[in-house]
């Protein structure tokens, strides 16, 4: 194994952290480094950082109990890109963590984030009303805002960017820079259950709202209350697609609200530019 960003101590913290936003394959890199590095057992998403750290580190630390003293610990954690109690809490608690932040073509993004949203009956609105309505779809889209604020706090050699259409252009590739940063030996990324395929996805709206908020609610109950094999079965089971799935397919993006978005998201995208280097013209173009 490379040199590498790792603790001995059993009370160790996470040495990187995927920090997001929702929507960037966070979801399929934590399927795909299973084994690899030692995550949160049994929950993917601890939000520790940014929603539950009055519960305390014992809390925090029971996620990685069993961890493989020989692997890199680290977490996937997509709500912490938009939180600055989430950023200013790893740069005290847990100085000189990698910080990797995962971005998207901002309208493909949103709307898969806002697809999300009303499959678990977080929104009513449609999807354009819904961006300018919600805080979190918004902000999860402000990229050069949030990526250099990470930046300035944690320091810019602990922060990192991938992004998801590299991904999908070469998904070997994406996997070697993701190992590199978390200090662990490249792999063969075919070998993995979930390499060909995405993760998560929310192609159907749900076509009873009542019966999804229900299934959502019991889903939040058994992860609040620790049952979190439980509420893993519950999201494969066939009693959840009853509840939370079988309405219409959802529709692609008309193309005024593709456009009028994309000049909404621009400025962000120019100062990501800036800040990485990188050509992202592609996403400032309608679709």
């Amino acid at each position: 194994m490379p040199a590498a960003i790792l603790q001995s101590s059993p009370t160790r913290l996470p040495r990187f952290i995927g920090v997001g936003p929702p929507r960037t394959a966070t979801t399929w890199l934590h399927e795909v480094l299973k084994g690899r590095v030692a995550l949160p057992q049994e929950k993917k998403e601890t939000d520790f950082f940014s929603k539950n750290y009055d519960k305390g580190f014992d809390w925090y630390r029971s996620f990685f109990r069993d961890a493989d003293p020989r692997l890199p610990l680290g977490e996937f954690s997509p709500t912490y890109f938009i939180s600055d109690d989430a950023r200013t809490r790893i740069a005290r608690d847990i100085p000189g963590c990698r910080i990797i932040c995962s971005f998207r073509d901002p309208v493909d993004r949103a709307y898969s984030h806002w697809r999300l949203m009303v499959r678990n009956v977080w929104t009513r609105l449609e999807f354009a009303d819904a961006v300018m309505s919600h805080r979190d779809l918004r902000e999860s889209c402000r990229y050069g805002h949030y990526l250099a604020a990470w930046r300035n706090t944690l320091g810019a050699e602990n922060v990192f960017v991938i992004v998801y259409e590299d991904l999908e252009a070469d998904s070997q590739a994406f996997v070697d820079r993701v190992a590199d940063l978390i200090g662990i030996e490249r792999f063969v990324v075919a070998n993995s259950p979930v390499a060909g395929r995405r993760v998560h996805v929310v192609p159907v709206a749900p076509r009873n709202l009542r019966l999804a908020r229900n299934a959502r609610n019991l889903m939040a109950w058994l992860n609040d209350h620790r049952y979190h094999g439980l509420a893993n079965s519950f999201r494969q089971s066939a009693l959840w697609h009853f509840c939370a799935e079988r309405g219409e397919p959802f529709k692609p993006v008309d193309r005024e609200t593709d456009a009028r978005l994309r000049d909404y998201f621009r400025p962000e995208i120019d100062r990501l530019e800036q800040l990485t280097g990188r050509d992202f013209s592609a996403w400032k173009t309608a679709r």
